[in-house]
């Protein structure tokens, strides 16, 4: 996962910065950006992005999305904060997923009603 902050200049992916505009992606990437609400930016791998059925969707390539065509989410829902332990939980479910003993996921106290909104909105 890379993480970007507000403030770094560089365009997310699929964005041509001279024109503004949606370059079609016509072999999708195997990475995707999910964008938080105050502007931080996740790079995060495809297959571990989709174990939301939300970012699924958006992604689907015969979907209407402009997500489908830049691989660029943004989720106005989601704080970074909210968001950073979200892309953690994508990569630990990707690992355990065939696990019989799957440990637990430490998840601070202060950000549980916040993530259980956010498992609602992803359709996690």
């Amino acid at each position: 996962m890379t993480v970007r902050s507000p403030t770094d200049s560089t365009p997310a992916a699929g964005i041509d910065s001279a024109s503004s505009s949606i370059s079609p992606m016509t072999n999708p990437s195997p990475f995707v950006t999910l964008i938080s609400s105050d502007g931080f930016e996740f790079h995060v791998r495809r297959s571990a992005a989709c174990v939301s059925g939300t970012i699924r969707r958006m992604l689907n390539t015969r979907s209407n999305f402009s997500e489908s065509v830049t691989g660029v989410c943004h989720l106005e829902n989601l704080n970074a904060m909210v968001l950073e332990k979200v892309v953690e939980y994508f990569y630990y479910n990707e690992k355990h997923k065939d696990s019989r003993d799957v440990p637990d996921m430490e998840i601070p106290s202060e950000l549980c009603l916040e993530l259980l909104m956010a498992a609602e909105y992803l359709d996690t």
